[in-house]
């Protein structure tokens, strides 16, 4: 599945203009690619056609790179470098970055109605998507986020995980088995999984924060700066190791007991992000 090919043909169909332009410097800027894989993932664990899920992969990658716009933004964690690259207020200005990350949340769900499946399928699929990136998803998890206390403990911070990452990755995860024909409780545990498999890259991501570069990450490190509480912070790099072997290895353990689901690429994929650097 070449997903950088059907990201540039959706984007192909936007009307030109400087917010398109922004649009696309962000959207093609490379990056992990993990969630719209995540479906791919889902639904050839399922043995279903993975071009079946090819609108909703695309329109997932956008909303997750609407909202790196948007948090890279002065109002929020005002940063300067996302991945390798001048964030998107740097490279063009304030403005134009709102409007692009607008442009993009917007495209994802107009790409996402014209899927070429069933029409309960689809409605389904949108309802997953916007509940798990709006106001009671990850949208809620910025507010949280922005509205941190210093004296936040270990479940405080969790919540935020649970919301503000966890979602948008679970959101592949469930529209994967909404396609794939599933019913409502393993849907339901899709999106426990994706919450397990979102707190373990959060925590991995603030290890990573404290052991790599900026450099070497591609990004700045605004949570530092901001004198940000990390699940680091409160229970030390060593014991945030444990948790995040741990939490990897329930998600493995999750993902085998589907039923009828051949879960051995995707644990692959699993063991892949649990090795990365970056």
């Amino acid at each position: 599945m070449n997903l950088e090919a059907l990201l540039e043909e959706a984007l192909s169909r936007v009307t030109d203009s400087r917010c398109k332009e922004a649009m696309r410097y962000s959207l093609m800027a490379g990056g992990k690619r993990i969630r719209p894989t995540l479906l791919f993932e889902v639904l050839q664990g399922y043995g279903v056609d993975p071009n079946k899920g090819k609108e909703f992969a695309c329109a997932i990658e956008m909303i997750h790179t609407y909202s790196l716009i948007h948090d890279d933004l002065p109002a929020m964690d005002n940063d300067d470098l996302r991945r390798g690259r001048p964030t998107n207020h740097k490279q063009f200005d304030e403005a134009t970055a709102i409007l692009a990350g607008d442009g993009l949340l917007t495209e994802a769900f107009h790409l996402a109605s014209g899927a070429d499946l069933p029409a309960e399928v689809i409605v389904k699929g949108i309802r997953i998507l916007s509940e798990m990136a709006g106001p009671d998803g990850m949208v809620y998890g910025q507010v949280l986020d922005m509205n941190e206390d210093p004296d936040s403990t270990y479940e405080d911070i969790r919540k935020v995980h649970k919301y503000k990452t966890g979602c948008l990755l679970s959101a592949p995860l469930m529209i994967g088995a909404v396609i794939a024909g599933q019913d409502d409780a393993t849907v339901n545990a899709w999106h426990e999984t994706g919450d397990c498999l979102g707190l373990a890259f959060q925590i991995q991501d603030d290890i990573l924060d404290i052991t790599r570069t900026a450099e070497d990450l591609g990004k700045s490190n605004s949570d530092a700066r901001n004198d940000k509480v990390t699940v680091v912070k409160l229970l030390g790099e060593e014991a945030s190791r444990r948790n995040v072997s741990e939490l990897f290895a329930e998600c493995r353990s999750r993902m085998n007991q589907f039923r009828g689901f051949d879960s051995a690429s995707m644990i692959h994929m699993v063991d892949q992000i649990e090795a990365r650097m970056k």
